[in-house]
Order: C-alpha cells, then sequence, then structure tokens
C-alpha cells in the first residue's frame, strides 16, 4: 500500500531554488490546518474503535493492534522504534509519541502551529478551541495506556475537532481560505477510509481463517464504526451489515461524508471556487472516474488491495498537482492564490 499521503508533510523541505511568496505559504499553512486536524480526528476514531472491537470480541478471535500501523502507514518508523507490536506501545505511538509525526498529539501540535501562524485569517474562537485542546490533550496523555481511559481521551479528541469543525463551518467567511481548509480535510479523510479498507477489510473479505468468518459481522460493523458510518449505513442500505454492501457505501456512497466519493465530490465544489484550478480539477476527476466505476462486489472478492493504490496514487497527484499550483507558484501569479489573505 502507498504511504505517499499519510507520510507527506507541510515541513518537507522545498525543492532547491524553489522561491515563494507570502500569500502562498499562507495558503499552504491553511491546507495542513485541515489536513492535520482530519488526521488527528481520523486516527483517535479508528483506534477507539479498534479498542472496542478488542474489548468486544474473545481472545480466539485473533485481534491485535499491529494491523493499525498499516492502517496510518507508520510499520517503517514504528519498527526503528519498538521491537514489539505489544497493545501498549502500538497505542502510545500512535496517540502521543512525539517521535511518530502522525500521532494524534503530533498531529493536533503541528495543526495548533499552523493556525497560529495564520490566526488573522481564521475567527478568533478557532484558536482558542485548538490550543485548548492541544493543551488539554497533552496533560492526558498517561490516560492513552487504559483502555477505559482511553476511550475517554479519544472520545474528547474527536468531539472537540469536531465543534471546531463546525464553529469554523458556522463562523469563518467561505472565501479562498476557508475552501484551502476544506480541500485539505477531504483529501485526508478520503486517503483514510481508503486505508481502512486496504488494511481491515481486505482481511475480512479474504475470509479465509475460521476466527474470521466466525466474528466477521462484528468486524465489520467496527469498520464501519471506525468511520462513522455505521447508523448511516443502516439507515442506507437498509439491510444487516454484509461485506460488499459496506465496501459499495464507503467507496460511492454520494451523500455519505466519508466515502470517497463524496470527499473527491467536494474537493471538486473546492477547486471549482479557485482560480488557475484546471490542473488539479483534471487529476480529481480521473480519480472520481475510477471510484465511480468501479465495481464494489468484484473488488470484495479480488483486486481491492490494488484498487486502493490507484486511488491513493490518484490522491497522491491531486496533492502535488494543488501544491505546483498553489503553493510553489511563480511570484508573479501570487497575489492571485489568497485574495482575501
Amino acid at each position: 500500500m502507498h504511504d505517499t499521503i499519510a507520510n507527506l508533510s507541510k515541513d518537507d523541505p522545498l525543492p532547491p531554488g524553489s522561491t515563494t511568496m507570502l500569500l502562498s505559504r499562507l495558503a499552504e499553512s491553511v491546507y495542513w490546518t485541515g489536513r492535520y486536524l482530519e488526521r488527528a480526528e481520523g486516527t483517535a476514531r479508528v483506534l477507539a474503535s479498534h479498542t472496542e472491537l478488542f474489548l468486544d470480541l474473545p481472545k480466539e478471535a485473533g485481534i491485535t493492534f499491529a494491523p493499525l500501523l498499516f492502517v496510518t502507514g507508520s510499520e517503517d518508523e514504528f519498527a526503528l522504534v519498538q521491537d514489539t507490536s505489544s497493545e501498549e506501545h502500538v497505542v502510545a505511538w500512535l496517540a502521543s509519541d512525539p517521535r511518530n509525526p502522525g500521532s494524534v498529539l503530533s498531529c493536533l501540535e503541528r495543526a495548533r502551529q499552523n493556525l497560529r501562524s495564520t490566526r488573522a485569517l481564521f475567527p478568533r474562537e478557532a484558536w482558542e478551541v485548538l490550543n485548548h485542546l492541544y493543551l488539554c490533550a497533552a496533560e492526558g496523555t498517561d490516560e492513552v495506556i487504559g483502555r477505559r481511559s482511553r476511550l475517554t481521551w479519544l472520545d474528547e479528541v474527536v468531539t472537540d475537532v469536531q465543534r471546531l469543525t463546525g464553529l469554523l463551518a458556522g463562523s469563518m467567511s467561505h472565501d479562498d481560505t476557508y475552501q484551502f481548509l476544506r480541500i485539505g480535510r477531504h483529501i485526508e479523510r478520503a486517503d483514510m477510509t481508503t486505508r481502512v479498507l486496504d488494511v481491515r477489510a481486505a482481511t475480512l473479505l479474504d475470509g479465509r481463517l475460521d476466527t474470521q468468518r466466525a466474528f466477521a459481522d462484528v468486524q465489520w460493523m467496527q469498520v464501519l464504526r471506525s468511520l462513522s458510518a455505521h447508523q448511516m449505513y443502516r439507515r442506507t442500505v437498509q439491510t444487516r451489515v454484509l461485506g460488499p454492501d459496506a465496501l459499495r457505501f464507503l467507496l460511492q456512497d454520494p451523500q455519505f461524508p466519508r466515502s470517497v466519493s463524496h470527499c473527491l465530490a467536494q474537493i471538486a465544489g473546492c477547486l471549482d471556487t479557485l482560480p488557475r484550478h484546471e490542473a488539479t480539477q483534471a487529476r480529481c476527476a480521473d480519480t472520481q472516474r475510477l471510484v465511480t466505476e468501479a465495481r464494489a462486489k468484484t473488488l470484495a472478492w479480488d483486486g481491492l488491495h490494488e484498487f486502493v493504490d490507484e486511488v491513493q496514487l490518484g490522491l497522491a497527484e491531486i496533492n502535488t498537482t494543488l501544491t505546483q499550483t498553489y503553493f510553489r507558484a511563480d511570484p508573479a501569479d501570487a497575489a492571485t492564490m489568497l485574495e482575501t489573505a
């Protein structure tokens, strides 16, 4: 599985000789604020869902915490600092370890740094909410070890990020700045959905182990819950949870906010409001077409991993083209990048 999206960082060095102007840097910081907030929420949600699954199923189900390293694309970095993928080590790595740039706490810290540098573009309350969220999360990192206290810590992170998202939607002008924020959020959200499907759903769809078949329904429900999709799936599909139907819902449902199709449509809508969007919009349309034309029932039995790789490459191309167009733009064109700055 490609790690292109999960390992990308705003702090990656510029190519030699690159020149940017302030407005391009502001746009980039806003974009990465959206990505880091979504990454923190998504990681917290997946970690909480997996903890609940671990508590619900008996030991013979064979549930471990190691697959979460593959969901977050951090297995190689983890192997450099830990010898075993025990529950305690994996949870600490994903929740609060400062050596992991993708941990929940690291993402909150980076989002906070980016928002601080662009505070003039956001409502004052946004900084207050994010700063409070980060400080509270940092003070409570000891709580991530115990399972019950861990769930409380993770739920508070998810709730507070959602609160911030709602605050921005309701009190921030929906101008270019807001569109960059939303593009970052939806690229990150689509990537997390594909990763969950690739690592967790692929194992369930394989179904060669008796223990997997015995608990498949429960595990498919947790796949949906890890993306806050279970209730909306039941309401939309109106049947019990079945693997191929869940796969189709998470990939192609046009109305569910965390489906890949919905995320790509939102990115396309944001791009329509920005200048010089043609190249990025073309990359987005290619990926939309790939997802729309996918045969979910076929993927349920063969080719899911390869399909997810293609989608993730498409998301990486959207990010690359967006970066080249707006964040590494020619200085002569920078004034058009973020007019409201």
